[in-house]
């Protein structure tokens, strides 16, 4: 996997994930399932691109934010 993801495009992954975790703790708690687990798939899928620095949907549309 080659790197596309850095810079600000980065850091704005890593704070959606952490804010979808919370939203998604939040409706798991009130017995909100679908949405919980939904929500909390989102915030997976943001961290993966925030620790390895790759997006699937970046690479397929040629877009490359690591020279930021």
């Amino acid at each position: 996997m080659q790197s596309n993801v850095g810079g600000r495009d980065r850091l704005a992954r890593g704070i959606v994930a952490v804010l979808l975790t919370v939203v998604a703790v939040k409706a798991l708690a009130s017995g909100k399932r679908s949405r919980g687990f939904l929500l909390g798939a989102a915030a997976l899928g943001l961290g993966f691109n925030t620790v390895t620095c790759f997006c699937g949907l970046n690479r397929t549309l040629g877009i490359d934010t690591t020279s930021e």
